[in-house]
């Protein structure tokens, strides 16, 4: 619940700093004197957007903080999930406005983004205020309520997880489909390409290799004619390095005899002669390999001028990419031969998926049904207290086409009159009617969601006298219940009833114009209700009355 708010340079309110208690509280005030402010500001701290204009004029920055008891409701894996510090008797969110447009959210002095803002206010806080009465329009609104009552949580999301595998399943199988459409339209052209590589008759290093015969054929002249030196160098009779290494050899061999220091020398020499006669035979081994064949170096161009066309045609770097190329053709023609098989498996496996979601979504739809006809009898009994005498509510639930909550379609129809057929809530209830009606809702869930605190903004728009006293009895009963239910009104009979009583006004000063709020002493009370009742005149009677009002 919360504890405490505080609030500076908002709008109309200078600085405000006030207490809230459990159970059952209320509000009131002169319309424009200020309690939409305070209820924007809470909506502040429960993520709403923000505009730089809601700060006070002159200020630069604004600063709304409100201090949460959660001992009650079991949020720490909330705070342990998004790694933030746990207190649980007082959770601190603060919201910072600056003049010049940006905003800054904490949650127990950590920096939060508005979207686990929201996240954590919708779990403290549900604001109801007139507009939310559209909500009676809204077909998932009335089935949510079902499912509330249903606690039906744990099933509704099983079939969640289901229908999401069904939907993935559905777009794989639409996107096979395209893609064997898309294939067979390009069949003739994809298996011309595949012809094409596969005639070639590509080999994984054969451009390395060709390129460089090209390279060696086209210098031929040059090659043998320094292959030629290089022979003569070493192989020539008279002037030979091998030749003379040899007869060098034999001189120093001849006097080993009487110079033993001679053998070692002979020994490298050896060795000298036997790598450069090696060498000299490979020189002349390559001389007689060297050859200039026109007809070959022709034909190594034309296969070379081939890989290179196919290469610029396919986007490729090399042959390597070619042969990948060739591949992913190769599979692409297979699988439009095995297109209906694999089109056939898809659509069991997706057949299968919407049996699971089926049977999942009617273990749903059982347990809807059930919690309708509970529905039923606690809405009848409820709006028959809030004098409907000839009141009939029905849950409508029909069977519709797969969605993401089932294929139950929900409609609370209404009738308030006797021989009035059922239609609708929402386009046959009148104000008064639907602010019961959503009263009445809300009471009841508020039974099956441990929310902390319940804010009704002026939910007794259209009804008094005695039918606003009963409303006042069941926000009094709703806060009763460990929960802290504040009612913004305007009417005595239910501001009579709150255990704490809050007023907001306006008061003008120099520097412009400023809203308070304050919580009222008992004798405050009293003259608070009787100008409800009366006016700015109030009277004895107005002042006899409020105290009757509070005895009760």
């Amino acid at each position: 619940m919360i504890k405490k708010l505080y609030i500076r340079n908002f709008t109309l309110i200078d600085t405000l700093d006030i207490d809230f208690h459990p159970g059952f509280s209320v509000i009131t005030g002169e319309t424009g004197a200020g309690k939409s402010i305070v209820l924007g500001a809470i909506g502040l701290l429960l993520g709403q957007r923000a505009d730089s204009k809601t700060i006070k004029h002159g200020a630069g920055k604004c600063v709304i903080e409100a201090h949460f008891d959660l001992s009650r409701y079991g949020m720490e894996s909330f705070f342990e999930t998004n790694d933030i510090e746990y207190d649980a008797t007082d959770c601190i969110i603060r919201r910072e406005l600056t003049a010049t447009g940006k905003s800054r959210a904490f949650i127990n002095d950590t920096p939060a983004p508005l979207s686990l803002l929201k996240d954590l206010g919708e779990r403290l806080v549900d604001v109801h205020s007139q507009h939310q009465n559209l909500l009676l329009n809204k077909q998932d609104f009335q089935l949510n309520v079902v499912d509330i009552i249903a606690d039906s949580i744990k099933e509704l999301a099983i079939y969640k997880r289901l229908y999401s595998d069904y939907l993935a399943k559905e777009r794989q199988l639409a996107d096979l489909k395209e893609e064997i459409k898309r294939n067979r339209d390009n069949v003739d052209f994809l298996q011309f390409q595949y012809t094409e590589l596969k005639n070639a008759e590509l080999q994984s290093e054969e451009q390395e290799e060709l390129e460089q015969r090209a390279e060696t054929m086209s210098h031929s002249e040059e090659i043998k004619s320094a292959l030629y030196e290089a022979d003569s160098l070493f192989s020539n009779e008279n002037t030979g390095i091998v030749g003379n290494l040899k007869s060098a050899i034999s001189a120093i061999r001849s006097i080993s005899r009487v110079m033993p220091a001679t053998n070692s020398l002979t020994q490298r020499m050896d060795s000298c002669y036997i790598e450069l006669k090696d060498v000299s035979d490979e020189i002349c081994g390559l001389l007689d390999n060297v050859d200039f064949n026109p007809a070959e170096l022709d034909a190594i161009n034309n296969r070379l001028d081939k890989i290179y066309d196919l290469e610029k045609k396919y986007h490729c770097e090399n042959i390597d990419e070619l042969l990948t190329k060739q591949e992913e053709l190769h599979n692409r023609l297979n699988s439009i031969e095995s297109s209906d098989d694999a089109l056939n498996e898809l659509q069991e496996d997706l057949n299968k998926k919407k049996e699971e979601c089926l049977r999942q979504a009617e273990t749903l739809s059982i347990m809807r049904k059930a919690a309708a006809k509970n529905i039923e009898k606690e809405m009848l009994k409820r709006l028959t207290s809030l004098g409907m005498p000839n009141v009939r509510f029905e849950v409508n639930i029909e069977c519709g086409p797969l969605s993401h909550d089932g294929f139950d379609k929900v409609a609370f129809l209404f009738s308030a009159n006797k021989n009035m057929p059922l239609q609708p809530v929402s386009q046959t209830a009148s104000g008064g009617e639907i602010a019961r009606v959503m009263l009445s809702l809300k009471a009841m869930i508020s039974g099956a969601v441990k929310l902390p605190t319940i804010i009704f903004d002026e939910i007794d728009t259209g009804v008094s006298g005695k039918i606003a006293e009963k409303m006042a009895h069941i926000m009094q009963q709703m806060g009763n219940n460990n929960r802290q239910v504040i009612s913004i009104t305007h009417l005595p009979q239910i501001a009579a009833l709150g255990t704490t009583h809050y007023k907001v006004y306006k008061e003008d000063t120099a520097d412009g114009t400023i809203s308070h709020m304050q919580m009222l002493s008992d004798n405050e009370r009293v003259t608070e209700i009787a100008q409800m009742l009366s006016g700015s005149d109030i009277s004895e009677a107005a002042i006899n009355n409020a105290k009757e009002l509070l005895k009760r």
